[in-house]
Formats: C-alpha cells, structure tokens, sequence
C-alpha cells in the first residue's frame, strides 16, 4: 500500500497511473505538482488527485513515492528543487521515454544517485495529452520497462514494480542502453516518420485538397502526429544517438524501396511488402 504517492506532471500518464491506482485501492493519498494551478485544480475536480501544491518541497514532505511524469526537460529541475526534501526512504521513479537522459537529470540534480530511484517507461499512451485525458484502465495488459542501476535500493525497486502490477500493467527490466535503443526503433522513429510525413504534406502547394482525400490509411498512420510537440522535441534530443542509429538504417532501406519503385522492379517491392506484412502480422497475433 502506498501511503502517499506524488505525482510531478499529473498529465495523461501520472493522472492515469493515478486513477489506476485508486481504483486498485492500493493508495491512500494523491498529491500533484505542477506549474499550472489551473491544471492541479482541473486533476482535483477530476478526481485525479487528492490535492496539489506549487511547491516541490512540500509536495514530496511524507511521501513514500513519487513519480516524475514532466517533460524529460524538466527533469533535472525538479529533482534538483525535491533532493533535500525526499524522505531517506521514499521510492523514485519516473515515465520518462529516454531512460539515458533521465539517469543524467536525476544525477545532476541530486548530485548523486538516489539509492531509492527506479528508472521507469511505462509503453503506453494515446495521441491525447492532458489530465482530461486520463483514465484508469491505460496500463492494462500494457508493458512497463524498469532499468534499476547498480545504485538501485532492491526494496525501492520491489516497490516501484509492486505499483505497476496493481495497475495492471506487466512488468519487464532491462539495462538503460538497450532501452534506449530498443524504443529508439520502435517508438520514437514512428512518431518522427509521422510527424515528418504530415509537416511534409502540410506544406505542399494543394494541402487542403490533399487532406481532403486522405483516407484510413492516412489517419491510422498519421495518428500519433497529433502527440504533444514538445514531449517529443524533448525525447528526440535526449535519445539522439539511438535515434540517428535507427534512422540511418531506415534511411537504407528507404534507398532500397526508392530505387526498386524507379527499377520498376515489382519482385522486390513484392518480396519487401510480403515479409513486412508477415512481420506484423505475427506482431497483431
């Protein structure tokens, strides 16, 4: 049972990582922080949360443990504002999708590693952002990746994995390095092709003809270009290294289909598109 639990950022993932845990019952107070007092009021009469406070340091006073859900950007500030205010034996965590980032905003802050900081990545999410978003049933059946470091306190990583299972969510580990380049790949390489694509055709000449005629296809695809600029600006620069990886194979590949389709050679294109849809669909299954 967490007894209080504070939330840095209660946007779509901290206000459903909240609402998750209320309705397991496993955690007797909530409190937000934030910048936005309008938006801590919005998480109250929301239910999200039990009560707010603009203040880092008060917000942390008697917390067992606390989730920094704020832009990868933001990290640092925030531990540097909480590291004389966390209780010795509090649990630190976070939802950070760069896991190598947050580990050098957490340092920075605290000016050390905390014993009691459980790196964290929950997969999942929707295009929406917000508290309004929020909802309790997001990590249900969903992955959520823990990357402990040789720092890490084993009774604080129990607890963070602990939390995580209430909501539903089935819980993995890994080093921070494959994390890193695992989402490289599959996460922040589709968002970038996405949001790429769309800025691409928003730009041409006859772009309301063209998203007039945009289909399923486009939407399905395109979906996560509606996700908030800013957390991803963020996530990009902090995962760059991966991500340059990635996109530099995807890049070759790219080459290969550009060149088949001036080939006009139909086996190949033939030959990519079956094993790709082989591929996914063992994936769906």
């Amino acid at each position: 049972m967490i007894r209080r639990l504070t939330i840095f950022g209660v946007g779509l993932i901290g206000g459903s990582l909240a609402l998750a845990l209320r309705r397991a019952g496993t955690c007797e107070e909530v409190v937000g922080c934030s910048r936005s007092e309008d938006h801590l009021r919005q998480a109250v009469e929301l239910g999200v949360i039990d009560r707010y406070s603009l203040d880092p340091a008060e917000a942390v006073a008697g917390a067992d443990m606390v989730v920094l859900a704020v832009p990868l950007g933001a990290m640092g500030g925030v531990c540097a504002a909480i590291r004389d205010h966390l209780a010795p034996d509090a649990a630190l965590t976070d939802v950070g999708s760069a896991k190598g980032s947050v580990v050098d905003a957490v340092r920075e802050g605290f000016g050390e590693l905390p014993h009691g900081f459980v790196p964290g990545h929950p997969i999942a999410g929707t295009e929406r952002s917000g508290v309004a978003a929020a909802f309790p049933t997001l990590f249900q059946g969903r992955r959520v990746i823990l990357t402990p470091l040789d720092t890490t306190d084993i009774g604080a990583l129990a607890k963070v994995r602990t939390m995580w299972e209430e909501t539903g969510a089935v819980v993995e580990s890994m080093s921070v390095a494959h994390h890193d380049e695992i989402l490289a790949a599959t996460s922040h390489l589709p968002h970038l092709l996405a949001f790429g694509l769309v800025d691409s055709l928003a730009r041409m000449g006859e772009r309301d003809e063209i998203f007039r005629y945009a289909a399923g296809g486009f939407r399905d695809f395109t979906r996560i270009a509606s996700s908030d600029p800013v957390m991803w600006r963020d996530i990009c620069l902090s995962n760059r290294e991966a991500i340059l990886s990635v996109m530099a194979h995807y890049q070759e590949d790219l080459t290969m289909i550009t060149e088949a389709v001036s080939r006009g050679d139909g086996e190949r294109l033939l030959e990519i598109f079956q094993r790709a849809k082989a591929a996914r669909d063992r994936f769906c299954e």
